[in-house]
């Protein structure tokens, strides 16, 4: 392999001039040409990110808006999934030409790597480095076993519940052989479950009324009321703006995407390596730059081959997958709790099971209770397991020092760095209320999308060969979705001034 730091002018080349490494040229590797359930072992990474949605918007802050405003307002939902289906593809589209995660591409990007480094690395801190999923899955765990919601007084004990369930995530992260694979099995358990249990509950439950609002509330028309209520009349902006964030993935959690392709091994990243987990005694030397091809037929060829799997990844299982989820427990939550309600409470992740445990009995009420603590838990180890795997990846690609002090071995690095998010984990989950940091989460989501779409619109056009630049529709789509999330930002700002 050779390297392609200098070009016939003796210049540097474009993705070196911030200081990392330039690409290694290889041959793309040729890609599975899977069949029937073939299709389940190719795709992967689609189905952790929709796992971590899940339960973020999809189950706490998009109920929380459709009790308190309605269903009309399901058309942010539709607007931000499909957004963040486009961003999602074009992450995977970096990693895939190049074997690099795509913070390693903002890296690249002047004034220096060091520089965007330190920010993507604090932006991931402040958006989800507060255990928020261990803390809500704590009031579900409590209203398990006391049959009833927590209170303030229960504070303590909650509190105690919310520390055990981040460290049984942590419990997760050392099985196995490769972490990624840990989380896509554990992922399709999750959202097989919760969503045929959803549906299932919603068929049984909700009236066809209800389903007729909620399709119509994808266009903003409120049946209630007979018209468009687009943004109905004081309406918080602060829960808007999370809801818009966390419809589908958000921020960081939608970026660590790319990180779990280059695992997965999509294109260019299957000569990268992965992340080990702790039980594997292999040592990996995970290559710290990319590689780059040239684009003559045959690697054309194979590139089409990966970008028709990384298509029904995002589309056939994101997609569908953020806008069912996002639905079908709104459906219950709507029918279950009365309108207007403000369920932003320490039980609110209980309180469906409340609702339900009204009709069906303490069985259903169980049910979903049990439920609910799966779908924050496994958020919480999504959430954490990318947290770490970011880092781990700025500081493994930007510091040669570092992959030196870990003897050139990823995994003693990145259980180093679950070590310390572990304990600040246990300190945070002090601050405030697990929905409070909920909400914070998401509104920090929105700001980094409103960017981040502009910053991977560069890297995509200016950095990767052009024949597999994006299309113009995509590079239209990018700039939208940052208008779209810098819109809601304002206007929470201005809600909170």
């Amino acid at each position: 392999m050779s390297s392609l730091s200098i070009n016939t002018h003796n210049e540097v080349s474009p993705e070196a001039r911030s200081g990392l490494s330039a690409w290694k040229l290889d041959q793309m590797p040729l890609p599975p040409t899977p069949k029937g359930i073939g299709w389940l072992a190719v795709v992967g990474p689609g189905v952790i990110v929709l796992g971590a949605s899940i339960g973020s918007g999809e189950f706490l802050l998009g109920p929380a808006v459709f009790v308190r405003l309605g269903l009309s307002l399901l058309w942010v939902t539709g607007i931000a999934i499909f957004l963040q289906t486009v961003f999602n593809t074009e992450l995977m589209r970096y990693t895939m030409a190049t074997g690099e995660p795509v913070v390693t591409g903002f890296m690249r990007t002047r004034p220096s790597s060091t520089m965007w480094a330190w920010i993507y690395a604090i932006l991931y801190l402040m958006q989800v480095g507060w255990p928020a999923w261990a803390g809500t899955a704590a009031g579900a765990v409590f209203f398990l076993f006391a049959q009833r919601l927590p209170v303030a007084a229960d504070a303590t004990t909650t509190y105690m519940i919310g520390v055990g369930t981040f460290l049984l995530c942590v419990a997760l992260l050392v099985v196995g052989r490769r972490i990624e694979r840990t989380l896509e099995v554990l992922n399709w358990i999750l959202v097989v479950c919760i969503i045929g249990g959803f549906l299932v509950l919603a068929v049984i439950l909700v009236p066809l009324g209800t389903w007729l609002s909620a399709l119509a509330g994808y266009t903003g028309y409120d049946t209630v009321h007979g018209k468009f209520s687009f943004l109905p009349e004081g309406a918080d902006f602060f829960l808007l703006a999370a809801l818009a964030a966390y419809s589908g993935a958000g921020g960081m959690i939608n970026i660590v995407l790319s990180n779990w392709a280059r695992d997965k091994g999509y294109g260019m990243a299957k000569l990268a390596g992965y992340i080990p987990a702790a039980m594997n005694s292999e040592k990996m030397d995970l290559s710290h730059t990319g590689f780059t091809f040239v684009a003559d037929t045959e690697n054309m060829s194979r590139w089409r081959g990966w970008w028709r799997i990384i298509r029904a990844d995002q589309w056939g299982i994101f997609f569908i997958g953020a806008m069912l989820g996002m639905m079908l427990p709104a459906l219950l939550y709507v029918v279950l709790i009365p309108a207007g309600s403000d369920i932003r409470g320490p039980g609110i992740s209980a309180t469906l099971a409340q609702g339900i445990g009204s009709i069906g009995g303490p069985f259903m009420s169980g049910l979903v209770a049990f439920l609910g603590v799966w779908i924050l838990f496994k958020t919480q180890l999504d959430i954490l397991e990318g947290m770490v795997r970011s880092i781990t990846d700025i500081l493994w690609t930007g510091s040669r020092r570092c992959r030196d002090w870990f003897g050139r071995d990823v995994k003693k690095l990145y259980y180093a760095v679950l070590a310390m998010v572990v304990l600040w984990g246990i300190i945070a989950l002090r601050f405030a209320a697990p929905i409070i940091l909920l909400q914070l989460s998401a509104n920090m989501a929105g700001i980094i999308l409103m960017f981040s779409s502009i910053h991977l619109l560069y890297i995509n056009t200016c950095l990767l060969p052009v024949a597999v630049r994006p299309a113009m529709w995509r590079r239209v789509a990018l700039v939208f979705m940052s208008l779209f999330y810098g819109f809601f930002t304002v206007m929470s700002i201005r809600t909170l001034l």
